[in-house]
């Protein structure tokens, strides 16, 4: 079957970058901490846009925060929240900003305690997917749960629709509608 005949989640639409997105990334499950800390910092800039959006800056976001290594991220200073201010291929929110630079120390500072984020991660949700039946919701008990610990952690930008969103992006939860493709290979 052709590339352009897949049955899809409908959200995917027919741009090519969000097609991409869902047929390689969307809810495949992620266990690299890096790569889930970014996903979560991503969401959060997402707050209040569309996810295209952040998809078709995530170069460039990668690019301003140094391909989102949190132990140089934790660094940023005040000189680099005025870099990234004036950086048009981003969203230049300076609360986001610097939400993300606070969510690297976090990281870092979970690191330094033999913490594991995505240990940690896994762990509120049962260290296994997550298989939706029914309607997909915009936050579960589990996005509202995950969001209040990220919070009392010291994380910004997390609230429970934003963590439900990013547990669908990293395969904490498999919501690929029943008929797409790719419910059953993630």
């Amino acid at each position: 079957m052709a590339k352009h005949d897949l049955q899809r989640c409908a959200w995917s639409g027919n741009d090519p970058l969000y097609q991409t997105y869902h047929d390689e990334e969307w809810g495949v499950p992620v266990h690299d901490s890096r790569a889930l800390w970014e996903m979560l910092m991503l969401e959060g800039f997402q707050a209040g846009l569309s996810w295209i959006t952040i998809l078709r800056k995530r170069e460039a976001f990668r690019e301003a925060f140094a391909d989102f290594d949190p132990a140089i991220v934790a660094k940023f200073t005040e000189r680099d929240i005025a870099r990234l201010l004036k950086n048009e291929g981003i969203v230049r929110s300076r609360a986001k900003i610097e939400a993300t630079i606070n969510g690297a120390r976090i990281f870092v500072d979970m690191e330094k305690a033999g913490e594991d984020f995505s240990t940690f991660v896994w762990g509120l949700a049962g260290n296994k997917p997550i298989r939706s039946k029914g309607p997909i919701p915009a936050k579960t008990p589990l996005s509202e749960e995950i969001s209040a610990t990220l919070k009392k952690r010291g994380f910004k930008f997390v609230g429970p629709v934003i963590v439900y969103a990013w547990m669908q992006a990293t395969g904490i939860v498999n919501d690929h509608s029943a008929d797409c493709f790719r419910r059953n290979k993630v």
